[in-house]
């Protein structure tokens, strides 16, 4: 996220940046944020596999399709 990116969204938010200094503290918040999203949804991809396997009857490419969607969501943050 680009600090323009995150002042607009500030702004959608109702948060006025004009009466704050935009300082690195609240880039840093805004990749708080997305990372613990990022992960959310990684867990979500992690809890189906999980759910699957405990059924007994897996489809290998289909779990084998949501891991690597859980993977991937994860590589996100390291870009």
């Amino acid at each position: 996220m680009t600090k323009e990116e995150i002042i607009r969204m500030a702004r959608e938010a109702g948060l006025d940046p004009d009466l704050w200094n935009y300082t690195d503290a609240f880039e840093r918040f805004a990749a708080l944020v997305a990372a613990a999203e990022r992960e959310a949804c990684a867990k979500m991809c992690d809890e189906k596999v999980d759910a699957e396997y405990k059924t007994g009857k897996v489809d290998h490419n289909e779990m084998a399709w949501t891991q690597a969607c859980a993977i991937a969501i994860r590589a996100r943050g390291q870009a």
